[in-house]
């Protein structure tokens, strides 16, 4: 047997192994979005200091730097693990099949064999962003919050339940960083103009060009921002459009 057909050989077989052990979507299936205004039984910390992140992160416990609020199936996070192996990342899925997918899928992946030593700084939580968001998360402890394809919740009526409101962006100014960014894409125009209108309107955040971001070294997470998720994906085979729209945390004089 020749080296290079043993290698290809070996890493075909490893890449069989790796997908046995991965969880299957199949087993996990779920409506595709959930009321946030539900009671939804869900478990919380009292405060960020309670969480125990040595469970999540076993690698190198501490809090977490970035945050993928609505996950969804993890694609980001998983995207981003390997390529910021020092960054501690939490992902937030408030729906139940969905977040154990995430879970299982984590799991499977740090004990894969062609790479075992990566995914110990990503992990995922159950919870309701909307609701319980500094119970994870302390003040200017993030340097990165994620809202990628959220639910548009299309009628006027439900507006009230988008992720990016005036009241819920005082939330996210408070856990981010002066100079943390908010990532947001979406396939809905409609929803990008009002995610973009209100972050604009908050006196705390200031829009940030994608040229600047890149300039800034920030290449590799933008493209996970638009290609990793599932949502991302099914965007691209049907040929869609995405809107981006990033804003930076300022930090004003009487923060300082």
């Amino acid at each position: 047997m020749t080296g290079g057909f043993y290698r290809f050989a070996m890493n075909k077989r490893k890449r069989e192994d790796t997908d046995r052990l991965l969880p299957q979507k199949k087993h996990y299936r779920q409506r595709a979005h959930a009321n946030p205004f539900s009671d939804h039984t869900l478990e919380y910390p009292s405060s960020p200091e309670a969480v125990d992140w040595a469970l999540h992160f076993p690698a190198a416990a501490g809090p977490p730097d970035f945050a993928d609020i609505g996950c969804g199936f993890g694609g980001l996070l998983i995207a981003l693990a390997p390529l910021f192996p020092e960054t501690r990342m939490l992902g937030m899925e408030i729906r139940v099949q969905v977040s154990q997918y995430v879970e299982d899928r984590i799991a499977a992946l740090r004990v894969t064999p062609d790479a075992p030593s990566h995914y110990q700084n990503v992990s995922i939580v159950r919870a309701n962003a909307m609701k319980f968001l500094p119970n994870f998360f302390g003040k200017h402890s993030l340097s990165a919050i994620f809202f990628l394809f959220p639910d548009p919740h299309f009628k006027q009526r439900k507006h009230k339940a988008r992720i990016i409101s005036p009241t819920l962006l005082a939330e996210y100014a408070y856990v981010l960083k002066p100079g943390g960014i908010i990532y947001t894409i979406t396939d809905v125009e409609d929803l990008h103009h009002w995610m973009k209108s209100h972050l604009e309107a908050f006196p705390l955040f200031n829009a940030i060009s994608e040229e600047q971001l890149r300039e800034d070294g920030k290449g590799p997470i933008l493209d996970a921002v638009y290609n990793s998720t599932e949502e991302g994906k099914k965007v691209e085979r049907n040929s869609g459009q995405k809107w981006l729209a990033c804003f930076k945390r300022v930090q004003i004089e009487r923060e300082a």
